[in-house]
């Protein structure tokens, strides 16, 4: 299990040798304690992807979202629109090779990161995905990170900025149910307004609850299949 979320990662078993199964507050500041060494170590790596993508210039984006909310949809028709620096792209999820394939016939390399039971990634695979990909000098690197409005906020991987995309068919309260995620965002993609005649969604009171959350996270409303609002997307972007 993962020791900061509870999830089936396997990457994360550091195990404590003592067997001890008390229920107070040692059993509790074992836990506590191996969330913090969890961390500590992911953010040292981090670090140390932040310094070389800084060094080569590098431009990394983690992108993150609930699954479905259009993460890779919106990768395909950037990479097909925008063509400035050159492109490389992560792919996080438990399994397939599926949306890596999306992004390769979409013009970008791309390595596909298969986690398993896990519901995030980290910084450390990161790190060996980059050593894969080596990606260019002074260019983009996107990091789509798997479908989770949860465990991928709590790692750093060491990337530029965090961008999380929800959707209009998901309801205008994930802010305040997942504050967390939406706190560590630099910017908010709201993707599928094309289909808001269609879904109960209030577009003011999702601004609202996601300014309430984080106020210096910048809101963008985008539709990856009908093209709305991309070109502030590209503009932001820089590429």
């Amino acid at each position: 299990m993962c020791a900061t979320c509870g999830c089936g990662d396997e990457h994360h078993h550091e195990h404590e040798h003592s067997h001890d199964h008390h229920h107070g507050h040692d059993g509790h500041d074992k836990v506590v304690s191996l969330e913090a060494r969890v961390l500590e170590k992911n953010d040292r790596i981090a670090a140390d992807n932040r310094a070389w993508l800084t060094v080569h210039g590098v431009a990394a984006y983690n992108l993150m979202s609930s699954p479905g909310a259009g993460k890779t949809t919106l990768l395909e028709r950037t990479l097909r629109e925008r063509r400035g620096r050159p492109v490389s792209v992560i792919e996080g999820d438990q399994e397939t090779e599926r949306d890596a394939e999306r992004i390769r016939a979409a013009g970008a390399r791309a390595v596909q990161i298969n986690t398993g039971a896990g519901c995030h990634l980290d910084a450390a695979m990161i790190s060996r995905a980059l050593t894969e990909l080596t990606p260019a000098a002074r260019s983009v690197l996107f990091i789509e990170n798997v479908g989770n409005l949860v465990c991928p906020a709590l790692f750093d991987l060491g990337e530029r900025a965090r961008v999380v995309i929800a959707s209009v068919t998901e309801g205008d309260d994930k802010p305040l149910k997942y504050p967390h995620m939406f706190r560590a965002a630099d910017v908010v993609v709201l993707n599928k307004i094309d289909l808001l005649p269609y879904v109960a969604f209030d577009v003011a009171r999702f601004a609202a609850h996601a300014r309430r959350v984080n106020p210096r996270a910048r809101i963008m409303h985008t539709s990856a299949t009908r093209g709305d609002g991309l070109a502030e997307w590209y503009a932001w972007l820089e590429m």
